[in-house]
């Protein structure tokens, strides 16, 4: 069990998030209020060039100096010593109160709402909870949030109230100050997870099953020949991102891959990766870089794979024109709530993609994010779904698999894939063939599965290996199996 597993306390008709904190008596918040003053005039430690932790380290050593100096006649055991250090160093360099929560890579976001309010935030497991920690002082979040303007080189004030920025580690921050924030000033922090879900994980977790993986890992690949384009979909929070990063280990190490997000997040273990990152107007309102301009010049870049974010603009209309134009295996996310609505959101403004485009995707996975009673938060892929052409004026679209809330399944709908048929004759082989190759990429998804083969790099590993070798890496797990039988 993870240390933030333990934080998390029933309280009968909630789970609620604690933290312990030392509690300190008048003589020792004095002593640190003290120590921390002589810190900041006296501590000469070069922190340039070092990362959030070396930071933390280094200051650590001057502090404690700076402790034993100071300390006079107050009794500190060495575990309290140590405790006080930390509060004192978290508050300089790190994000203060906040950093317990920053560390527990169970939490996915973290929410200060103002100050005298408790700090909420959402847990993988156990979804939205309330926090015991509780800024007493505004002026403590302006602190952190003028810290954190500043490690991105960003300015944050009255006059500019709004601050959307990524932190070195991957982590999104959104910042508010009044005048616009009401009740004082706001922090909302979306974690970078630092050992990425796979593939794997999705099915251990039932996002989808190894059946619509493997299907999912033959459309991304195409057999090598002809990889089909992807959209993820679903409302916010539903793990799209997620999923697309998930999907994308599947792609070949020898294709040239660029990605353009809003703000990246996407950790992909490839080689030939191209990253881009748009860029928001300066305060004078100059600088911007977009994301349709970003992908108008990936396609000068000799892209074998564009992977997008999310769409939501004007990059709809030039990402299509590609992919009718021969850029196959692109793969992106959007904001909807069904395969349809996905159809309606392109064809509208702001993106406005002309109907007789929309058959250039091929495949649109929905996914959706429930709160189940006793699991709490859970992510699903509701439905995977082909674009089929135009039919008399409108898109056509065929279910292949769709999610059963009762049985908590996602089940074939017992559609022919047309997919499998184009994949088929482009490969030079026959549906059967290609089904045979579907049973043969599931087995290798449930033998990882089965041996809690998960992280990023071991996935990838044993995708490539297939790739290289499939009958080699098929006797392998084969050879395993029988091994555990006889055991």
């Amino acid at each position: 069990m993870s240390e933030g597993e333990t934080r998390v306390v029933n309280l009968g008709n909630r789970y609620f998030y604690r933290i312990e904190f030392p509690t300190l008596t008048p003589k020792e918040m004095k002593f640190l209020r003290k120590v921390k003053d002589a810190a900041i005039k006296e501590a000469k430690v070069d922190l340039r060039g070092l990362t959030k932790e070396q930071m933390k380290q280094r200051m650590l050593f001057a502090v404690l100096e700076i402790m034993d100096k100071l300390k006079g006649d107050l009794e500190l055991s060495p575990e309290k010593r140590q405790k006080f250090a930390e509060l004192i160093v978290n508050d300089m360099v790190g994000y203060g109160l906040l950093e317990p929560l920053l560390e527990d890579d169970e939490i996915e976001e973290i929410m200060v709402i103002g100050p005298k309010r408790p700090v909420y935030v959402f847990h993988r497991k156990y979804g939205m909870l309330e926090t015991n920690v509780v800024f007493q002082d505004p002026q403590e979040i302006v602190n952190i949030i003028q810290r954190i303007a500043s490690s991105v080189g960003r300015r944050i004030d009255a006059s500019s109230p709004l601050l959307d920025a990524r932190l070195p580690d991957g982590s999104r921050v959104n910042a508010t100050l009044s005048p616009p924030a009401l009740d004082g000033p706001t922090v909302t922090i979306r974690k970078f997870k630092k050992d990425p879900l796979t593939i794997v994980d999705l099915i251990k977790f039932n996002t989808l099953n190894s059946e619509v993986a493997a299907f999912l890992w033959l459309m991304v690949d195409g057999m090598g020949v002809w990889p089909k384009n992807i959209l993820v979909a679903g409302g916010t929070g539903s793990g799209k991102t997620t999923t697309l990063n998930a999907l994308a280990i599947f792609i070949r190490g020898r294709e040239r891959i660029i990605t353009i997000e809003d703000t990246a997040e996407l950790q992909l273990p490839i080689k030939h990766l191209v990253r881009f990152e748009v860029r928001p107007p300066s305060i004078e309102g100059k600088g911007e870089i977009d994301m349709d301009t970003l992908l108008k010049n990936t396609l000068r870049m000799r892209p074998d794979r564009i992977i997008i974010g999310e769409v939501r603009g004007p990059e709809a209309k030039t990402l299509f024109t590609a992919m009718n134009t021969g850029h196959n295996g692109t793969l992106a996310t959007l904001h909807a709530n069904s395969a349809r609505e996905c159809i309606t959101r392109l064809t509208n403004e702001p993106m406005n993609v002309p109907m007789i485009m929309i058959p250039a995707l091929d495949l649109i996975v929905m996914q959706a994010r429930y709160t189940h009673e006793k699991r709490g938060s859970i992510r699903r892929v509701t439905e995977v779904t082909e674009v089929d052409g135009i039919s008399e004026g409108t898109v056509a679209l065929s279910k292949l698999y769709e999610y059963d809330p009762v049985t908590d399944e996602l089940k074939n709908t017992g559609t022919p894939s047309t997919l499998k048929q184009e994949l088929a004759k482009q490969v030079g082989i026959s549906v059967e063939e290609v089904n045979r190759e579907l049973e043969r990429r599931k087995l290798v998804l449930d033998y990882l599965l089965e041996n809690n083969i998960r992280e990023i790099y071991d996935v990838r590993r044993w995708v490539e290996s297939y790739y290289s070798n499939p009958e080699s890496t098929l006797k392998k797990i084969e050879a395993s199996l029988k091994a555990s039988t006889r055991s």
